[in-house]
């Protein structure tokens, strides 16, 4: 099967995009590394009336860091982290998450913001970036706004953009000394998606830690305030003091029904608990500190 047809556009710069956002009639998609618009046109689950291109525009490739915060555009490709052609503030914990992302031919298309508009519940970066505690920065003809990146995912494939609007940016904030990170999906095989998806963030002498579960029928379940999972106390000894009851019935409690998707849910997140007690020590460089 091939595409309804459509018009093309490919504008030079973000001001000229934004413009014809602004006055484009029916329906419009933005391609950047096109690896799931791509197919979603071929099987024509979607069909628009323009397709505009934005790959060539410089500002959406920019990366930079202000102050204690990496900011990506959202053509930043999956490749372009992995292989530290930009800042990392997170001590490798982005890296580690982009090259487990697919295969190599998706990763050097693949782009950062086109992976969160796109909204896949099994996507890493949904889960993993909520978990380091990332905003998405959105513009329009009209100006721009930044939105908490769990509150910009509003559902399975849906996300907060409002008409004539687009991600422009990532921000991620770095990862202060001392911070334990883990991240670990569970794939059929190596490059498919993910069923089940554990990502956790604890900065044990604060006494502080954030989990997300992600791959699950909705938002990703995300627990600021991870506590509960750990005898309500987050200490040096996390991962002793980790509670599968409890994130079992949180898991029950957000609507997973089937006892085995639980069970697999909270394995994997005991696999991540886990691995951020492991964690080597390029995970906790001082901030700033490049990949």
């Amino acid at each position: 099967m091939k595409p309804a047809r459509f018009a093309y556009e490919r504008p030079g710069d973000l001001p000229a995009l934004l413009a014809r956002l602004a006055t484009a009639e029916g329906s419009v998609k933005l391609m950047a590394g096109g690896q799931s618009l791509g197919p979603m046109l071929n099987l024509r689950l979607v069909e628009p009336d323009l397709v505009l291109d934005i790959t060539g525009i410089p500002e959406l490739r920019r990366a930079s860091v202000e102050g204690e915060t990496l900011v990506l555009g959202a053509c930043v490709t999956h490749a372009d982290i992995e292989d530290g052609r930009v800042p990392d503030l997170t001590g490798g914990a982005m890296a580690r998450v982009a090259m487990a992302i697919a295969y190599r031919p998706v990763r050097n298309r693949g782009t950062i913001g086109g992976s969160l508009v796109h909204a896949d519940p099994a996507a890493d970066w949904v889960t993993s970036l909520i978990a380091l505690g990332a905003e998405v920065e959105l513009a329009s003809a009209s100006g721009r706004r930044r939105l908490a990146l769990e509150d910009f995912v509003t559902g399975a494939l849906d996300v907060a953009l409002a008409p004539g609007e687009m991600l422009v940016a990532v921000r991620i904030p770095a990862l202060p000394p001392g911070t334990a990170w883990g991240y670990v999906k569970h794939c059929s095989k190596i490059g498919e998606f993910a069923h089940a998806i554990g990502a956790v963030r604890i900065e044990p002498h604060a006494g502080r830690g954030r989990v997300v579960i992600g791959a699950i029928e909705r938002t990703p379940l995300v627990l600021p305030d991870a506590s509960e999972l750990f005898g309500g106390r987050i200490g040096p000894d996390f991962a002793e003091r980790f509670d599968a009851r409890a994130a079992d019935a949180r898991l029950r409690g957000a609507g997973m029904i089937d006892a085995v998707d639980r069970h697999v849910h909270v394995t994997v997140l005991a696999r991540a608990i886990a691995q951020a007690a492991a964690a080597p020590p390029s995970l906790t460089r001082t901030v700033g500190e490049a990949a």
